[in-house]
């Protein structure tokens, strides 16, 4: 089937004068990567334990450059898609559903139900990326929104994507998009750069209720002094493979640190975990259909799609739970 009404839809990062914003530092690159080309400036980007500074690059061979970094390093950050207005427009779209519906955090497969995620799962910017990073013809797998209220003890564990989605190949990368300030006050994503290259690690469960995974799951081995964090302002991005370990700290700001998480897959990857899983075509063409057909969002919160989304998020939670029982080396009871 063929991508139908989605934005950006045959664009590639080809397309576009990119800008790559990079520096290395103890073997490890933070990329920023912007579309069109930037006067030159510096930044500075913290790290656990050490700051590190990058240095605006226009490159001429952007795409290959973005795909090399991402495969060397596992991730990709901070990529600028949306400019902050614009961010801020969709955290009040996603606020005023919630005033409306409840809470939205780890809802799956929200471009079901509100049309803002889609958008922001399909922007051009977006898709530039992905497409880069994962060839042509992409599926959008799920997309929700993560929310960690402010002076809360709510974090995320280090992890693997991977190691419990269920999917039989590595042609994934998953866009975390900011719509607050993400910072390491607020509790803004780290990275261990290269640990996608070592593949799946054992992770165990525990019973740490303020950990936002599913069941807590957590890979002990970690160095810390080998992460960096990946500040994000309002309308930054990063991106990273299934197999980067990723954590994030608790929110000690003031605001609300608000997120939309989304993944993407190449369309000839597999669902292992269940038969009925299902997935959108973003870009290019599926000759595979391995994914049922989700639909998109044409209004806010309608009945129906609110009822189809309950029965989603269902199939979601019970895929990452059979995913699970194969991702574990210990049991905490």
């Amino acid at each position: 089937m063929l991508a139908d009404g989605v934005a950006g839809t045959g664009h590639s990062a080809r397309d576009h004068n990119l800008g790559v914003h990079h520096a290395t530092s103890s073997g490890c690159v933070c990329a920023r990567a912007t579309l069109h080309g930037l006067s030159p400036a510096e930044t500075t980007r913290q790290t656990i334990g050490r700051r590190q500074k990058t240095s605006d690059v226009a490159m001429d061979s952007a795409t290959d450059s973005l795909r090399e970094r991402f495969l060397s390093e596992g991730f990709l950050a901070p990529v600028r898609i949306l400019d902050e207005p614009d961010a801020l427009a969709h955290r009040a779209r996603m606020e005023q559903a919630e005033r409306s519906f409840g809470d939205l955090h780890y809802r799956a497969k929200v471009y079901t139900i509100l049309r803002s995620p889609m958008e922001l799962a399909t922007h051009p910017r977006v898709l530039d990326v992905v497409t880069t990073l994962i060839g042509p013809n992409v599926l959008l797998w799920n997309g929700t929104y993560i929310v960690k209220e402010p002076h809360t003890p709510a974090h995320v564990s280090w992890h693997q994507d991977l190691a419990y989605w269920g999917l039989d190949g590595e042609d994934q990368v998953s866009m975390w998009l900011a719509l607050s300030t993400a910072d390491e006050t607020s509790g803004c994503m780290r990275m261990v750069p290269g640990s996608h290259r070592a593949g799946r690690q054992g992770h165990r469960l525990t019973t740490d209720e303020s950990n936002v995974l599913y069941q807590g799951q957590t890979v002990d081995e970690v160095d810390e002094a080998d992460a960096v964090t990946c500040a994000l302002r309002p309308g930054e991005a990063s991106f990273h493979h299934g197999w980067t370990l990723h954590s994030s700290m608790s929110n000690r700001s003031g605001d609300r640190r608000i997120g939309f998480n989304a993944q993407y897959i190449a369309t000839h990857v597999r669902q292992t975990q269940h038969d009925r899983d299902t997935a959108i075509l973003v870009h290019g063409s599926d000759d595979f259909g391995h994914f049922g057909a989700d639909i998109r969002a044409t209004g806010d919160l309608e009945p129906a799609a609110v009822a189809r989304q309950r029965e989603l998020d269902r199939q979601v939670r019970e895929t990452m739970g059979r995913g699970l029982k194969n991702a574990l080396t210990t049991r905490l009871v």
